[in-house]
């Protein structure tokens, strides 16, 4: 992968050259240009390394290998947001190893960052989708009283951005149950259901909702 990084980074840096060439541009902005892309390619390698590192840590068995890792990955996410602080990507990925490490506060301030402009931007509708989700299980996670208004809010944006997501529509009927809505938290069960017909959680909800 950070090959192919490579090889696309050479061939667009070889196209803007000739580009520049054949309009007679200076070469102090043709450095710059080279300079800022050099730098993109290392934030690559270092989300990458990340991403490595945190797939390492969700499967690691044993608790502490999976901290250090989460640790690691979050160093990585550091390093390449000091090259390039408007990649959404890379804050989500920070967000996640914080959030493998308990540090959940911490995690959402970074899903903040990654929703919030610029940084959002270079999303696509899924990913910010996905991203919503994981903002508004960590906002339960943290004071599921208190934060429910803003989860509900988030959830349904998620919904509409990543509609295959069935772990959304099942947290967004858990929040309509919290308001009360038990009408619109059974909707949001069934169409969990339906995206996963083995999800348990959406499955024994619905059943509870329906006994009422």
């Amino acid at each position: 992968m950070e090959t192919d990084i490579l090889l696309q980074v050479l061939f667009l840096l070889l196209s803007l050259g000739m580009f520049l060439a054949m309009h007679n541009l200076p070469r102090k902005a043709l450095a710059k240009l080279r300079l800022k892309n050099r730098g993109n390619v290392q934030a690559k390698r270092h989300f990458v390394q990340g991403a490595q590192l945190l797939t390492r840590a969700r499967s690691a068995r044993n608790k502490t290998t999976c901290v250090s890792l989460a640790k690691e990955a979050v160093d990585e996410a550091d390093k390449a947001l000091l090259l390039d602080p408007k990649d959404a990507a890379v804050h989500i990925l920070k967000a996640l190893a914080l959030d493998l490490q308990g540090h959940k506060s911490s995690a959402l301030r970074s899903l903040d960052i990654a929703l919030s402009p610029p940084a959002v931007k270079t999303l696509s509708h899924r990913e910010r989708g996905d991203a919503l989700f994981k903002r508004a299980e960590l906002q339960i996670g943290i004071n599921r009283r208190r934060r429910v208004d803003s989860a509900l809010s988030d959830l349904i944006e998620a919904v509409k951005l990543s509609p295959e997501n069935s772990k959304a529509f099942c947290l967004l009927g858990q929040c309509y149950e919290q308001q009360e809505m038990k009408e619109e938290a059974k909707q949001a069960y069934e169409k969990a259901i339906r995206i996963q017909p083995s999800s348990s959680a959406a499955r024994e909800a619905l059943d509870r909702l329906e006994s009422q």
